[in-house]
């Protein structure tokens, strides 16, 4: 599992944070997203396999912009690993 969480200006509201949810979900299997206009983010949760030039270019096609991406193994938190 990967976790990919991409900085990116434009998000405005609620409704821009699901625009840029829904983008992604259309063009790959997510396991979790979650945007938030407030830090400015996207937490993204996949396989490892993804194509990140995809998610970029599903990100840009709504008119919003990627500042930055940091992306690493993704590590279940919790109580049951």
């Amino acid at each position: 599992m990967k976790e990919i969480i991409y900085q990116i200006d434009g998000m405005k509201c609620s409704m821009c944070e699901a625009h840029v949810n829904d983008a992604v979900r259309k063009v790959i299997n997510v396991k979790k997203i979650k945007s938030s206009h407030k830090k400015n983010n996207t937490i993204i949760i996949c396989e490892d396999d993804v194509d990140e030039a995809i998610i970029e270019n599903a990100i840009n096609s709504q008119g919003y912009k990627i500042i930055s991406k940091d992306s690493h193994n993704y590590v279940k938190k919790g109580l049951f690993k």
